[in-house]
């Protein structure tokens, strides 16, 4: 097997770990996903993993449930470098407005992962939102959102905003979602890291 069949196989083991222990909290094996200089950015948290992790522990105790599905997968590779993209779903279940509902975003991770001493790991995880939708858990149920609250954030995860922010999170209003000027951004700081660049 070729070397770099070897390493697209190790970054997508390391793209499902990070799913899946994530979501079952797992989280000392969760750490090994990262590198020492590893960031996150969600829509409700952007800080080092290390930061991450604790705010999701918070997170669990108080009851947040997040639970992240995966599909497709593509990667670029430059030597000990990549970018990774992988189709995902977010599912998040909460009460709005007292009803119990699920959104669920779909969009996909953007990581920027590096090789260090033979280890792949997660520099830079971005997600990409690109459209989401809520409903209550009983479909007899009926809710009404508030539409400037809802009008707050991109059209690609406004559902899931708007539940985080009824749970008290402060969420980042300038996500990338499937086109516009944040998702360009976005795939120039890829290019540059390919090329030997900063993530930033």
């Amino acid at each position: 097997m070729s070397q770099e069949m070897l390493d697209r196989l190790a970054i997508r083991a390391l793209v499902e770990n990070w799913v899946v222990w994530r979501d079952a909290g797992d989280w000392d094996r969760f750490a090994t996903c990262w590198h020492a200089d590893g960031r996150m950015m969600a829509t409700w948290c952007q800080a080092p993993w290390r930061e991450f992790i604790a705010a999701s522990i918070a997170g669990w105790e108080k009851g947040v449930s997040i639970l992240h599905f995966l599909g497709g997968h593509s990667a670029d590779l430059a030597g000990p470098r990549a970018i990774s993209q992988t189709k995902m779903t977010i599912s998040q279940r909460a009460k709005v407005h007292g009803v119990l509902v699920d959104v669920v975003c779909t969009g996909r991770f953007y990581d920027f992962l590096e090789q260090r001493d033979g280890r792949w790991g997660v520099v830079l995880r971005q997600p990409i939102y690109e459209k989401d939708r809520m409903d209550p858990v009983d479909p007899a149920v009926r809710l009404t959102l508030d539409p400037a609250l809802l009008g707050r954030f991109p059209a690609g995860y406004r559902h899931l905003a708007y539940l985080q922010t009824g749970i008290g999170y402060a969420v980042k209003t300038d996500m990338p979602g499937l086109q516009g000027p944040e998702v360009a951004a976005l795939y120039a700081r890829g290019k540059a890291w390919l090329a030997g660049g900063s993530c930033d």
